[in-house]
């Protein structure tokens, strides 16, 4: 059995997930010693963990996902397209169709436009 556990650790970390990292760190602006002085690593160990080199400890990943602002979540495989859709679409400024929109839109301007008063 530990050798499975070994196995899947030398795996490291999704290539999404290590690039979501650095994206968000990168958003912030900051450098990986930034990054690194915030959580307590050195600079070479979040190279590591970026590039998959190193594979941190699920404490260690928490607290990077927590300093980043970001959440790790569990999701349903049969789930995991929706989410990723709903993840894709975050930062989409416009629609191709006037008629789409998010589902959270704001629709205090539509009201806005209907008032002529």
């Amino acid at each position: 059995m530990r050798s499975h556990i070994k196995a899947a650790q030398r795996k490291g970390l999704p290539i999404a997930m290590r690039r979501e990292l650095a994206e968000a760190r990168r958003g912030r602006g900051w450098s990986q010693a930034e990054l690194g002085k915030r959580v307590g690593l050195p600079q070479m160990h979040i190279s590591g963990i970026e590039t998959g080199k190193v594979v941190p400890r699920f404490d260690t990943l928490i607290e990077l996902v927590r300093v980043l602002e970001r959440d790790l979540l569990m999701v349903p495989r049969a789930l995991v397209p929706a989410v990723q859709a709903l993840v894709r679409d975050h930062g989409r400024t416009g629609f191709s169709d006037e008629g789409e929109r998010p589902i959270y839109a704001d629709l205090s301007d539509e009201a806005d436009e209907g008032d002529e008063t």
